[in-house]
C-alpha cells in the first residue's frame, strides 16, 4: 500500500485532510506575523484540523552567511548551497529558525515540535543538479513518525533540510519539501508569501492559474525570480495530489479558516 493510499484509508474516518501550510520570507523577521498565525491555527485545531508548517528561512540564511563573510548565489531563484555553506544553511533553518518557531508557537498555547526533513524517514533526498551544490531533490518515504505527532494534537514545524542516502545534509527548496510532506500525508497544501497571489499581465492578482498560463507568463518574464520555483512546485503539488493548490500572503492568515468552508484564497493552481 502506498503512502497516500494508506493516508486516504486512515483518514476515512476524519472530516477533513490535514493541511500544511509552508512559509517564508519576511514572516520570519516579524514575531507579530507569526503570532497572528499561530493564533489562527489554533482556531483550526479547535475545528480538529491538523495542521504542519514547512519552512524555509532564506533571509536567515543570508544574514548569517554574510555575518560568516560568505555570499551565496542563486540559480532561477534557487539557493547554490556550497559544501563550505552547509554548517551555516543547516544551523540556520534547523537550528534557530525552526526552535524559534517552535518557541514563539508555545508561547502561544500550541504543543509544537520541530523536525528536519530526515528525521523519522519522512523523506528521502537524492540529489539535485551539481551546479546547486549540496541541494537535494526530496521523496515521500514513511509517514509513521508525522501521523503520530499529528494525532498526539502537535503543531509540527519541518525545515527544508534533508539528508542523502549516504547521509549527508542538503539543502532542499522549501516549496519541493511543503509538496513532498502534502504528498507523505495526501495534505491540503497552502504557499504563504510575501505577496496576495501570483499576478497576471494587467499587475493584477489572479484569482486562479493553469499550467500553459504559467508557462507563458513565465517565458515573458512577467513570473520570475522565486516565484518561478514557487509556482512550479505548487503545480506539481497540485499534479501530484490531485487537487487544487492555494498561493496566498501571510499576512493575512485569517483567511485560512475560509478553506474550512470550501472557500477560495490567493490564487489558486489548479493541476
Amino acid at each position: 500500500m502506498t503512502n497516500q493510499e494508506h493516508n486516504q484509508v486512515s483518514n476515512q474516518g476524519m472530516s477533513q485532510s490535514p493541511l500544511v501550510i509552508k512559509i517564508g520570507g519576511a514572516i520570519m523577521e516579524s514575531t507579530d506575523a507569526q503570532i497572528s498565525l499561530f493564533n489562527t491555527i489554533k482556531k483550526l485545531q479547535k475545528q480538529n484540523r491538523n495542521v504542519v508548517i514547512v519552512h524555509g528561512g532564506g533571509c536567515v540564511v543570508d544574514q548569517q552567511l554574510a555575518a560568516a563573510g560568505f555570499v551565496s548565489d542563486k540559480i532561477d531563484g534557487l539557493r547554490v548551497s556550497s559544501p563550505e555553506h552547509m554548517d551555516i544553511i543547516v544551523g540556520a533553518l534547523s537550528g534557530s529558525v525552526n526552535k524559534n518557531l517552535v518557541s514563539m508557537a508555545s508561547s502561544c498555547g500550541i504543543s509544537s515540535i520541530g523536525l528536519a526533513l530526515h528525521d523519522g524517514n519522512m523523506i528521502k533526498c537524492v540529489a539535485a543538479d551539481a551546479k546547486l551544490g549540496c541541494v537535494g531533490i526530496p521523496q515521500t518515504n514513511d509517514h509513521t513518525t508525522l501521523e503520530a505527532l499529528m494525532q498526539a494534537g502537535n503543531l509540527v514545524f519541518i525545515s527544508s533540510i534533508g539528508s542523502l542516502a549516504n547521509g549527508q545534509l542538503v539543502n532542499v527548496n522549501a516549496d519541493d519539501a511543503a509538496v513532498a510532506i502534502s504528498e507523505l500525508i495526501d495534505a491540503e497544501l497552502v504557499l504563504l508569501t510575501d505577496v496576495a497571489g501570483v499576478k497576471g499581465k494587467d499587475d493584477e492578482y489572479l484569482a486562479e492559474l493553469n499550467n500553459e498560463q504559467a508557462q507563458q507568463l513565465i517565458d515573458e518574464g512577467i513570473i520570475n525570480g522565486g516565484m518561478i520555483a514557487k509556482v512550479r512546485a505548487a503545480f506539481a503539488a497540485a499534479t501530484q495530489l490531485r487537487r487544487s493548490i492555494a498561493v496566498a500572503s501571510w499576512k493575512t492568515p485569517e483567511q485560512l479558516l475560509l478553506l474550512q468552508n470550501g472557500q477560495v484564497i490567493g490564487t489558486r493552481i489548479n493541476p
